[in-house]
């Protein structure tokens, strides 16, 4: 028998074996797959106009997951249209208002990177901002979110400042610092609270230095200061922060209750 006949027949033999058959197969099948011949075909690319269409349909009838899919195949095989810009930015869109607002930041500061001069850029970063200031805390919880949605708020209208979006965005950045002033009243309420005097005086003019225009608060804080500071003796600088206190804010409940505390003592 020949070489060539004695070969032929071990691999027909090997064949007939069938664990040598699956043995096979299991090596063909990745290799296969991998040349794409069992792939799903995603059929012909239709025209950038039709399919930034289908993603503006998907994103409307909030089928967020094929809106991104649909704007990712746009801004890929189509990048060197107008429409790309336009479709990575609502891929953001689609994940802030899927409420996944940690993917939304990470689109919209791509979006950012790349086109930060694009007609609607400042809508990115407006965006941007709300995909932080939509996760606010309350209060008495950490509040490194609003710092950061502070931050892009202030970027947005320093980098942007006749954008529609500017006015709304001054807003919200007071709403911001009146949540972080009232946070710093909040520490320095538990402060004294438990006698930490110290510790309360310092959060509290930490608030007159950085937060002196949220008059929310200040009325808050200066009675506070006159309690510490007549609690620990120094009468002068009670009567100074308290004297202040009815005189600016002469309406607030704050004012009727210091001079309900210190009618014949400080007033």
């Amino acid at each position: 028998m020949t070489s060539v006949a004695r070969f032929l027949t071990l691999r027909f033999t090997l064949w007939s074996f069938r664990p040598y058959r699956l043995l096979l197969l299991a090596f063909l099948l990745p290799v296969l797959t991998g040349c794409g011949l069992w792939k799903k075909d995603a059929g012909p690319l239709p025209p950038v106009a039709d399919l930034y269409k289908q993603g503006e349909n998907d994103l409307r009838r909030q089928r967020y997951e094929d809106a991104r899919k649909t704007f990712k195949r746009l801004a890929e095989s189509y990048a060197d249209t107008e429409f790309a810009p336009r479709a990575r930015f609502l891929i953001g869109e689609a994940f802030y208002r899927e409420e996944n607002y940690d993917e939304a930041v990470k689109s919209f500061q791509e979006f950012l990177t790349f086109y930060p001069a694009h007609p609607i850029a400042d809508l990115a970063q407006y965006r941007l901002a709300l995909s932080y200031y939509d996760q606010l805390q309350p209060v008495e919880k950490d509040q490194g979110l609003t710092s950061k949605a502070l931050a892009e708020f202030e970027k947005m209208v320093r980098t942007y400042p006749e954008s529609r979006y500017a006015t709304d965005a001054l807003a919200r950045m007071e709403i911001c610092r009146l949540r972080l002033a009232q946070k710093e009243l909040w520490v320095a309420q538990y402060y004294y609270d438990r006698g930490q005097y110290a510790a309360a005086l310092q959060r509290l003019e930490l608030i007159l230095k950085n937060h002196a225009r949220q008059s929310a608060v200040l009325p808050g804080v200066l009675y506070l200061l006159g309690e510490i500071h007549f609690r620990e003796g120094r009468r002068a600088e009670a009567a100074r922060v308290v004297q202040r206190l009815v005189d600016e804010y002469p309406n607030s409940g704050w004012a009727r209750r210091a001079r309900q505390r210190f009618a014949g003592r400080l007033l």
